[in-house]
């Protein structure tokens, strides 16, 4: 697990954050939990190895969340800390974690929304206490979004809408 962005993590901080991802899916019987950063960087992934491009993957799930943001906002609310995506087979929740990262579980059926957004909680408030201290520690208060992620990011939506 390397840091991104402006930050690093020492190991007691990868050791924190497998021990809570390794236990959420434990108990929620997801199949995936991944950490990005705000940026669009890959930060962690416990469980099963995705089958996708964990490049694109990131970038697209900030861009994702940031147009989430943009969307709350319009209808007065200051954010939406949580999306969900279903599919037939396959389905996404995103979680926010100290307004610095976000928590991607992938799940199939196998589980139920149900029981991940309930074991969520506890990996959220979990992660968010381990991302305090370390950014405290490091002397941050949050990473810079760099313009050349969030260009990538807006470069993947435009994409995806034939813009």
């Amino acid at each position: 697990m390397t840091g991104a962005s402006s930050w690093s993590f020492r190991e007691e901080d990868a050791r924190a954050i497998q021990t809570i991802l390794s236990g959420f899916l434990a108990e929620s019987n997801a199949r995936t939990a991944l950490i990005v950063d705000r940026t669009g960087q890959m930060v962690a992934t416990v469980g099963e190895s995705p089958r996708f491009d964990p490049t694109a993957f990131a970038s697209l799930t900030a861009a994702d969340f940031s147009a989430n943001d943009q969307l709350a906002r319009m209808l007065g609310e200051p954010e939406f800390g949580a999306l969900f995506h279903q599919g037939e087979r396959e389905s996404m929740y995103l979680a926010d974690v100290a307004r610095r990262v976000i928590l991607v579980v992938l799940f199939d059926n196998r589980t139920t929304l149900g029981l991940v957004k309930l074991r969520v909680k506890t990996a959220v408030g979990q992660l968010t206490q381990v991302f305090t201290e370390m950014f405290s520690r490091e002397g941050t208060s949050a990473p810079g979004v760099a313009s050349e992620f969030l260009g990538e990011a807006e470069d993947e939506i435009d994409k995806l809408f034939g813009a």
